[in-house]
């Protein structure tokens, strides 16, 4: 069986509009590519677990390309080697944006939380696929090592974060509306969880205990997004629920809420677009 390997990019300052964007479009022409600028809102804890939110409204950029090897959307910048119809084999990468601890009453007087990223193989396997591929079920498999983003990176250990994807293109009776959604748990290793939820002797106060991470299960994750093309520009919104009851850290004095939502809405036009057309199979 052929095996596909694509590399996805995924950037904090893009974090809505990918979330808005997980659907998959059906088999179609394409303009080779577009240039455009939108906006985004979201807003997410500061940390897995915090009762704090961070909200956010930012420009955008929008670019698409849509080439037979080099691809670059919504769902990141990827080149296609090998095709297979159930098998990818991608790379995956993502960022997360720092959290000053002065900035958390949770995390006071404690050290900074950087910007962290992380990058490793992600494998997709696809159950079902409509003709048109336009509706599809695949389980995804990213394993990630994450590092923090400082002068001097500090490894921060592994992320394992397999997940169920259901995508169906053009909604009954909501024609050009497309509907996507993920749920899986979350697994990290001792320092991954250690870097989040573990408090040193030296940190500890009369509510804030000294606590060792360890690691394991780290949470349930659902996310449902909604989006649509219209002829010059894009919408798209996402709601996500996470859940950390039964985590190896659930006990964890930084952890002050063990269940939430995050939630984000985005807007691109198209400002500018190639003539020339090209078959896209996402």
């Amino acid at each position: 069986m052929a095996t596909s390997i694509k590399i996805r990019i995924a950037r904090f300052a893009t974090v809505g509009l990918a979330a808005v964007a997980l659907v998959a479009q059906a088999a179609e022409e394409r303009p080779l590519w577009e240039v455009g600028a939108g906006v985004v809102a979201f807003s997410f804890p500061s940390y897995r677990g915090s009762d704090q939110t961070n909200n956010f409204l930012m420009p955008v950029p929008h670019f698409t390309y849509n080439g037979d090897f080099f691809k670059a959307d919504r769902h990141g910048i990827r080149g296609s080697i090998f095709d297979s119809e159930r098998v990818d084999l991608t790379l995956s990468l993502a960022l997360s944006p720092p959290a000053p601890s002065d900035d958390i009453k949770a995390r006071n007087n404690m050290p900074d939380l950087e910007a962290t990223f992380e990058i490793g193989p992600q494998l997709d396997l696809t159950f079902w696929r409509s003709e048109n591929r336009a509706r599809f079920v695949k389980l995804l498999l990213p394993l990630r090592a994450a590092f923090t983003v400082e002068g001097s990176p500090k490894d921060i250990g592994w992320v394992f974060h397999p997940k169920l994807n259901m995508d169906i293109t053009d909604l009954p009776n909501m024609p050009g509306w497309n509907l996507g959604m993920l749920a899986g748990p979350l697994f990290g290793d001792k320092r991954q969880h250690a870097y989040y939820y573990s408090v040193a002797p030296q940190f500890a106060t009369a509510s804030r205990p000294a606590y060792e991470a360890t690691s394991g299960y780290a949470g349930m994750q659902y996310l449902v997004a909604l989006s649509k093309r219209f002829p010059k520009y894009w919408v798209g919104s996402f709601i996500r629920y996470d859940n950390l009851s039964g985590s190896t850290f659930a006990d964890s004095p930084l952890v002050r809420q063990k269940d939430y939502f995050a939630a984000g809405l985005a807007i691109t036009w198209v400002l500018g677009e190639s003539s020339t057309r090209v078959l896209v199979n996402d």
